[in-house]
């Protein structure tokens, strides 16, 4: 029995590292696909190893799927990836990348808003959040997403500039006049923040 048992151990393993070995190279085979731009072939090279219980298969056929256009597709399988790890980042950062393609903005900032209630110092986030709501004038939510990320990052360009230009628009024009400076110490021929000093002057 006990043979029999060591037996059955051993040919399992086996099974699971002959499984493991060609879904490794199905992964690579992929990467070297999309590398040269053949996301149907990449998504090929995948599925045929697809596992609905696999969050790395959903993940990456997700990515790859979005990369063809097939945003619908992307979006359930990342969907998959996020019902598979539903405290997991990358996935729903995932969702925001198609659902923002077809335009449907109330799924990105939901996951988003997901997003930082399980990281809240999630700096790309932060940051997209901060975009969406300059986007839509809603400057002094905007610019609390951008202090949260200056804050943290003191010297981060892109938040800097973002930040120097909600300040300008809710009226701040001190504050607005050291960020844009703060940028241009970061580079020196930064277009925008040129801009909106010249707005302060």
């Amino acid at each position: 029995m006990k043979k029999l048992t060591f037996l059955a151990i051993f040919l399992l393993s086996t099974y699971l590292s002959i499984s493991q070995d060609q879904l490794t190279l199905a992964f690579s085979d992929s990467y070297a696909k999309e590398k040269s731009g053949k996301y149907a072939d990449a998504v090929t090279s995948l599925k045929a190893y697809y596992d609905e219980k696999s969050y790395e298969i959903n993940l990456r056929l997700g990515w790859l799927t979005y990369l063809q256009g097939q945003f619908s597709e992307s979006l359930g399988y990342y969907n998959k990836a996020v019902e598979l790890m539903p405290y997991a980042i990358e996935p729903r950062l995932g969702v925001a990348l198609p659902a923002s393609a077809l335009g449907n903005w109330d799924m990105v900032i939901a996951q988003y808003n997901k997003i930082l209630s399980i990281d809240p110092n999630n700096t790309l986030t932060l940051y997209r959040m901060g975009l969406i709501s300059y986007e839509k004038k809603e400057y002094q939510q905007a610019y609390k997403y951008f202090e949260k990320i200056v804050n943290l990052y003191p010297f981060d360009h892109d938040s800097l500039l973002m930040f120097a230009w909600a300040n300008l628009k809710l009226g701040k024009t001190r504050e607005a006049k050291i960020l844009f400076n703060k940028t241009l110490l970061y580079n020196p021929d930064d277009a925008s923040a040129k801009e909106g000093l010249a707005l302060i002057k």
